[in-house]
């Protein structure tokens, strides 16, 4: 796990800047704390800092060539099946100088040329220069763990980077906001692929490969999820298969030569992990877990079940965070505006774990994999509902929004969430589930010129996705519904979370349950197998009912999230209000000012639940005051965020 940037200059005659290339990857040596290395070829420049994993001597340094030298790669990320890649490949008479898991993407590249990617198993963003062929060559895992940006000047060049905010030390980059992708966000929460905040700036999406040579970049998808052909076996045998697939991705994950543990939440997934980790294991798993003194936000009593039943070195904090403290350090590291706000005790929990261990394992994927989200029952609802005589659904849908604002985890906040768009079609009805400001509500937001501005973002992101998964063979709605997780709210959410947070602590986390193999094979199961009745994640639960406490196996799911709607009542409301309505938001002719100041107003005195949507706002305007009205921001110091 590391940090990995690079320049191509399109002028031959033009070389790469070492002292550009060293001040890229300064700015991320938080991803890789153990060392750097750079290789220069003409206009052709690598950096890499190095998270130190997997064989921990200099054999294994990056950058990393070849044989005769000619190609050479930064890499960051786990192949998981490097050992049998290896053998194959000595067996084809290669010769390897390390024992690390990165000599097998070089020496595979060697016999298959980008096509190698299709046998990776794991995660990955890397960067091939090919110098006999004087071609870059940069990759994206399948399901999007790892990050991958590039700024592309057409006719001058192109660079990459673990992070957009290397960019920041390039001379000839300007941080610009991309109108089209803040209006994105302000929906999402984020700003999805192949955009960036940053205008210019895009992402290499997941799955895919990009190829950049004789000035021109080609972008090639190589790996979709399917959901067909579907598996038709006894329920029995499929628990067994479920069993071993998911035993042997956690087995591939303990490879390292350096300590690991787990994250344990509470839910299912990391009580599987966790639980086939303490039968592969020598000792004691070291597990750790965060906590809030919100009941409702709480999972530790759960989390200290599993850790007992399994006897784990277990590790613990209840979080009563400064929110103000770690709003700085939050946008530094996240680096566009992202308002997911489990970022927040994420942070708090890479932080802490990384005091004692460099590799964590977690249960991320389970719920994309087997259906585990609430939505996916009300989607089935949803169609019900929607049988019912209009005048009747009108008169439930006001009696709801009557109700008063309440708790965001309330009962009251879910039926009025479900009410908005029980009545839509599913793409419809998915937008209004999964977003922060409707069509609508940024009509009434936004002011007339930045509307105008955003215009022109391209084809619907939503619209897109679905049509990915009618293609992936996902017809039933439940499978419609994963397919589309699968390739939004997974990588574009969940896993860049994970991956700006621990790795903003040199800490490194794997995902067993989202090995794409167990991925492949849970899309094809029937969907009754994953959503059945009202339980979900039902094979997964048959499958581990034997390892796990039965009080994980029935509770309802809680989320990871934070006390927002308290916060901005609280801790957060005169810095919301100073930040959102001072001089500097109003000058930058975004949003109206009035509008702010209602959701300000409406939800400081309880009219409304408007916390989401005023934290989607704090972290943008945040962004703008860190990367675009400073030309060179510093990185906010540390807090101490588990003391």
């Amino acid at each position: 796990m590391c940090g990995i940037c690079g320049i191509l200059n399109f002028d031959p005659a033009a070389p790469a800047d070492p002292a550009v290339l060293k001040g890229m990857a300064d700015l991320l040596a938080h991803r890789g704390p153990d060392g750097e290395g750079f290789h220069r070829d003409g206009p052709l420049g690598l950096g890499h800092r190095r998270l130190a994993i997997i064989d921990l001597s200099e054999a294994a340094a990056h950058p990393l060539p070849n044989e005769d030298e000619t190609v050479w790669i930064v890499f960051n990320g786990e192949i998981y099946n490097f050992q049998a890649l290896r053998e194959e490949l000595l067996g084809r008479g290669h010769v390897f100088r390390s024992k690390g898991d990165t000599e097998t993407i070089l020496h595979l590249y060697e016999e298959e040329g980008p096509a190698c990617v299709r046998r990776l198993r794991g995660m990955f963003a890397f960067a091939l220069w090919d110098g006999r062929r004087r071609e870059l060559v940069l990759a994206r895992d399948r399901l999007g763990k790892k990050p991958l940006y590039y700024w592309h000047r057409p006719g001058r060049g192109f660079a990459f980077a673990s992070e957009p905010k290397a960019f920041l030390a390039h001379p000839e980059f300007c941080a610009e906001p991309d109108a089209a992708a803040l209006h994105l966000y302000l929906t999402h929460q984020y700003v999805p692929a192949p955009r960036s905040a940053f205008r210019g700036v895009g992402k290499v999406p997941p799955a895919h490969v990009l190829r950049v040579g004789n000035g021109q970049v080609r972008l090639e998808r190589y790996w979709t999820l399917p959901f067909a052909p579907k598996r038709a076996e006894p329920e029995a045998a499929l628990i067994e298969e479920l069993r071993a697939r998911v035993a042997e991705a956690v087995r591939l994950r303990l490879i390292s030569d350096v300590p690991l543990g787990a994250f344990l939440s509470g839910g299912v997934d990391s009580g599987v992990v966790v639980a086939l980790m303490a039968g592969l294991n020598a000792g004691p798993v070291k597990t750790f877990s965060i906590g809030f003194a919100e009941p409702e936000y709480d999972e530790l009593r759960y989390a200290r079940q599993v850790a007992v039943r399994f006897g784990t070195e277990h590790h613990e904090a209840v979080v009563r965070p400064d929110a103000v403290a770690i709003l700085p350090r939050l946008v530094w590291h996240y680096n566009e505006p992202f308002a997911d706000s489990s970022a927040v005790p994420s942070l708090y929990l890479a932080e802490m774990t990384r005091r004692h261990v460099t590799v964590a394992l977690n249960g991320d994927g389970g719920d994309e994999a087997f259906a585990g989200y609430p939505r996916y029952r009300a989607a089935r609802l949803a169609r019900t509902y929607g049988a019912l005589p209009p005048p009747l659904r009108r008169a439930l849908e006001a009696a709801a929004a009557a109700l008063p604002a309440g708790r965001a985890k309330g009962p009251a906040a879910r039926v009025q969430r479900f009410l908005r768009g029980a009545g839509l079609d599913p793409l419809r009805r998915y937008a209004v589930w999964m977003s922060h400001f409707d069509d609508g509500q940024k009509a009434a937001l936004c002011t007339p010129e930045f509307l105008a501005r955003a215009e022109g973002g391209g084809p619907d992101y939503l619209a897109a996705a679905f049509a990915t998964a009618a293609g992936a063979g996902a017809v039933d709605p439940r499978d419609v519904l994963l397919a589309v997780d699968v390739a939004t709210y997974l990588p574009e959410d969940l896993l860049a979370k994970m991956d700006i947070a621990t790795m903003a602590y040199g800490l490194e986390a794997r995902s067993p349950l989202l090995d794409h193999e167990v991925m492949e094979f849970a899309a094809a199961l029937p969907p009754g197998l994953k959503l059945r009745g009202g339980t979900g994640k039902y094979l997964l639960k048959r499958a581990f009912a034997d390892r796990l406490p039965l009080a994980l196996l029935h509770r309802r799911k809680m989320g990871f999230g934070v006390p927002l709607d308290h916060w901005f009542r609280h801790e957060l409301r005169d810095l919301a209000h100073d930040t959102l309505l001072g001089q500097r938001a109003r000058t930058r002719g975004l949003f109206r000012p009035e509008a702010v100041e209602r959701l300000l107003e409406e939800h400081t005195r309880g009219r409304a639940a408007w916390q989401y949507h005023l934290w989607n706002l704090l972290i943008l305007e945040l962004w703008f005051q860190t990367f675009i009205d400073s030309p060179h921001p510093a990185p906010p110091p540390p807090p101490n965020l588990c003391a």
